[in-house]
């Protein structure tokens, strides 16, 4: 059993802040696949908000191992690396969840790049290394 990291003040700082994260996952072949996105937590899980049928989305539902990068956007220097694991990947909560993520990166209530149709996934990851 893998001991749970738990988020340093510094990682908490740098996700709660207006700064995106880059999230790697593996493609079916094993190569590896980068996409900048929003990010929040709760408590120690790392949240990213998709859609169902996104890359992101399909190769994390695969393949459970990911990685993030998050700097902050006034001080590149000042940043973080984790390595996790995706746990769950849910539509509960989801449309509220990325009107929470348009208000702090865009100032908007309501995400503005909805698709008709457009089913939203929050994805859940269990950080198991942390490098700041």
């Amino acid at each position: 059993m893998m001991l749970q990291v738990r988020l340093s003040p510094k990682a908490t700082k740098l996700i709660e802040g207006k700064n995106f994260g880059h999230f790697a996952t593996i493609m079916p072949d094993g190569s590896p696949q980068v996409s900048p996105v929003w990010i929040d937590h709760d408590g120690d899980l790392i949240l990213v908000n998709t859609a169902r049928g996104r890359v992101k989305q399909r190769n994390s539902a695969k393949d459970p191992r990911v990685a993030i990068s998050i700097a902050n956007q006034d001080d590149p220097y000042e940043k973080i690396l984790v390595r996790g694991r995706v746990i769950s990947q849910t539509t509960q909560g989801a449309e509220d969840h990325i009107d929470k993520m348009a208000k702090k990166y865009t100032g908007r209530d309501k995400y503005p790049w909805r698709v008709p149709g457009e089913k939203r996934i929050i994805i859940k990851i269990q950080p198991d290394h942390i490098s700041d």
